[in-house]
């Protein structure tokens, strides 16, 4: 029979596609782990990955197996914490957006490590469209991530958190002829485009669709914090959301405006496996959000 640890290192190599990376995070050698998930996979009768000579890979079986072994792992854990004042404890892998490490989810995580000093947080920045895939890999156990354009797989459950609304930010010392009337500003001044590819970009063309206006294009960004940066200095103008707990309206370089009539909002989720072994934090998040956090600050 299989102990837990076993079962563990399944989960690893699942999330890293490596003998070598899972051997790293656990304390044994590549060589250790292979004999694991061979002594595994001779147990269940049943080969759970394609290898290769630089990866080994989830195959179909593997790929079932996931959810059950992570429900096993899961029940273990709880046993081994009943009792204890504390059950929230260990390392969680999560992906989040930078935006969101500026604004409300920080304050999140902040709030977590106060209640549970034995939580450790493991932060990954990137793109919601790759935490996507990295979640659905068993790679991270969740993710903040924006509101998916398109329908998500089966297996992965968004649960929103919190909204921010898309807003014109413009320079308060511009280096070019700033028109007073936000959508005339639009179409005469140069536009600073977040990403077009990526699900916050597809929130700047609902919002230019809206105000039936053609920008002229300067730069194209794929970082809320860059644009923001480049605005300051006078460069342009941008839609970008109004990022939660973040006070633009006391930035001397910057101007924020709603667009008249134009109501579109950035939502922000958490993406997670609809079974996985953190949901006791997953939980947790979103507790906090919907229960316990504070209004957020407007323009």
């Amino acid at each position: 029979m299989p102990s837990i640890r076993t079962f563990k290192t399944f989960l690893t190599v699942a999330k890293h596609g490596s003998f070598a990376a899972a051997a790293a995070e656990i304390g044994l050698t590549a060589a250790a782990v292979g004999l694991q998930i061979r002594a595994l996979e001779e147990s269940l009768n049943q080969v759970l990955f394609d290898r290769s000579a630089r990866a080994v890979v989830l195959n179909p079986a593997g790929r079932q197996a996931v959810p059950a072994i992570e429900e096993l792992v899961l029940r273990y854990e709880a046993l081994a914490l009943t009792g204890e004042v504390d059950a929230l404890a260990g390392t969680v892998v999560m992906g989040a957006l930078v935006s969101a490490l500026m604004g409300a989810f920080a304050d999140a995580l902040w709030a977590l490590k106060q209640a549970h000093p034995r939580l450790d947080v493991k932060l990954f920045a990137g793109m919601s469209s790759d935490f996507a895939q990295r979640v659905e890999a068993g790679e991270l156990d969740a993710a903040v991530v924006t509101q998916s354009p398109n329908t998500l797989p089966a297996n992965l459950l968004w649960t929103p958190l919190y909204d921010e609304p898309m807003v014109l930010i413009v320079p308060r010392r511009p280096h070019f002829v700033l028109p007073n009337d936000p959508i005339e500003a639009l179409r005469c001044s140069p536009f600073i485009r977040f990403d077009r590819q990526t699900w916050t970009g597809h929130l700047v063309l609902d919002v230019l669709y809206r105000a039936d206006v053609t920008v002229q294009e300067g730069m194209e960004l794929n970082s809320v914090e860059a644009i923001v940066a480049l605005v300051r200095q006078g460069f342009g103008i941008s839609i970008v959301p109004q990022l939660a707990n973040v006070q633009w309206a006391r930035d001397r370089a910057l101007q924020v405006i709603a667009l008249p009539g134009i109501d579109v909002q950035r939502r922000v989720g958490l993406l997670e496996r609809s079974r996985h072994s953190r949901m006791r934090f997953t939980e947790e998040i979103k507790q906090y959000f919907h229960g316990r956090m504070p209004a957020r600050t407007t323009v």
